[in-house]
């Protein structure tokens, strides 16, 4: 049901229009086009749908309030098929036929190393919206998700103090669990703690029996999971298995999207994330009830259609402060800008990355909760952008 009505929100969208000028906006004072190349089909169409909604909601809202400079915006969606090779056909037409203003996209960081030249050969401003392992400064993107030091740098202090010291590393064989695990093991060391073991699985596998007695016998107290896609029935099958009664889940990238796949195992995993639906906060709770007024009362809300949301809002915010659709001028205004988000201040600083609230959740019954706010965390993107 869930993915039924996501799919059915996501058939509800504007169609092209016709004469659009340089800057992605019809000369006439037409709609402006923003590009977003995210994935509909692959193995993580889920999180494609949670961005669209996002993206939805924030042209819906941005166009009820008079568009972006008197023009209505306009999203322009395509299927980035979870392949780097489509996820960049998808970014040249857009760019090409489509003249759009900006693009949006995409989720997995394969995808994201194959949109970047684009962007710059492009000059093409792309906003990235999805927690990522940091490495990449551009003058063309600008990230809206958490990179390692607002996500792991705050996951595992407090795995260790309160959970144990020695950990399991279990991701997938793909860059983003490869690169968050260099960055986690120095992280583990420093904190007093030992990594005891680490694999990496090659998404054929249906049976995880092997390795979950592989992991229980390691004896960790903590296991640091990056297995998202077509490893996520490893929860289910390691807590039938009784292996999470003696382990402890620290879950990268986890979100409500994900928690219908677990059939309510998995209890007590916990994460480190922007925004938790099921806060208490009426300005979080204010948005969730708009997205599930829009998309369904059973859809799942997560972080991943905030930080989508914050794209179009930071997009509207910096052509309106640069005063014209120029792409050279609105990167130029989006650097120190400060925009609100459901959770709170959202700024982008120097190397186009967002300083945000961030919080400690766990999973609990069929919801994510929240366990402790930050508060604001700055990004350290590890790069820098020349001359600043």
């Amino acid at each position: 049901m869930l993915r039924r009505s996501i799919i059915c929100l996501a058939s509800v969208s504007f169609l092209g229009f016709a004469g659009i000028g340089s800057s992605g906006a019809a000369e006439s004072g037409g709609p402006i086009r923003v590009g977003a190349v995210l994935p509909f089909s692959g193995g993580v169409e889920l999180y494609g749908q949670q961005a669209r909604l996002g993206l939805d909601l924030a042209a819906k809202d941005i166009n009820a309030a008079g568009g972006i400079l008197g023009r209505p915006v306009e999203v322009i969606y395509a299927d980035d098929k979870t392949r780097p090779e489509a996820a960049a056909d998808a970014m040249r037409s857009l760019v090409e036929k489509q003249d759009v203003l900006a693009v949006v996209g995409p989720i997995t960081s394969r995808n994201l190393n194959a949109l970047v030249p684009l962007a710059e050969s492009s000059k093409t401003p792309l906003l990235y919206a999805t927690n990522y392992e940091g490495g990449k400064c551009s003058r063309y993107l600008f990230s809206f998700g958490a990179v390692p030091n607002q996500e792991l740098g705050q996951l595992l202090p407090h795995m260790t103090e309160t959970f144990g010291k020695t950990y399991f590393l279990l991701g997938a064989d793909r860059v983003w669990p490869h690169q968050m695990f260099d960055i986690a093991q120095p992280l583990i060391e420093k904190l007093g703690g030992r990594v005891v073991g680490t694999k990496y699985t090659l998404g054929t596998e249906t049976d995880f029996s092997p390795l979950i007695k592989e992991v229980a016998a390691s004896k960790a107290q903590v296991l640091l999971f990056a297995l998202k896609g077509d490893g996520m029935d490893f929860i289910r099958q390691a807590d039938e298995a009784g292996l999470l009664k003696d382990i402890t889940v620290a879950f990268l990238g986890l979100s409500e999207v994900d928690l219908g796949i677990f059939r309510g195992k998995g209890q007590n995993m916990v994460t480190v994330v922007p925004a938790v639906a099921a806060s208490e906060d009426p300005a979080v709770k204010a948005f969730v009830a708009k997205a599930r007024a829009a998309a369904g009362a059973g859809v799942a809300v997560s972080n991943y259609v905030m930080t989508h949301y914050n794209t179009l809002i930071a997009l509207k915010a910096a052509a309106e402060k640069a005063g014209k659709l120029d792409k050279e001028a609105i990167i130029d205004a989006m650097v120190g800008l400060a925009i609100p988000s459901p959770t709170g201040p959202v700024t982008l600083g120097q190397d186009h990355h967002a300083a945000m609230n961030m919080f400690i959740a766990k999973t609990q019954g069929s919801e994510l909760v929240q366990v402790r706010a930050l508060g604001e965390i700055a990004p350290q993107p590890g790069c820098s952008l020349a001359g600043r």
